[in-house]
């Protein structure tokens, strides 16, 4: 599931960051178990993973690390 569908402001991002971005994604849905694209959960997940970039983390292991962290700060999944 490509995340650029959660990306209002694309222009914010470079390619290479919507990359990460989306290795990201893929990683962090896999640690999380989420198979389904429907599921609500991937839509939460993307967003954290876009919010967690905002703040300058373009690194997919970090941005790994730390979507999962704040998604377990949220209590939106046990990580």
């Amino acid at each position: 599931m490509p995340l650029t569908q959660y990306l209002k402001e694309r222009a914010f991002f470079d390619p290479e960051a919507v990359e990460a971005l989306n290795t990201t994604l893929t990683a962090v849905r896999g640690s999380l178990q989420l198979t389904g694209q429907d599921d609500p959960m991937a839509q939460i997940v993307a967003r954290t993973v876009i919010d967690v970039a905002r703040l300058g983390e373009c690194d997919p292991k970090r941005l790994h690390d730390l979507a999962l962290v704040a998604l377990k700060k949220s209590g939106r999944r046990s990580a």
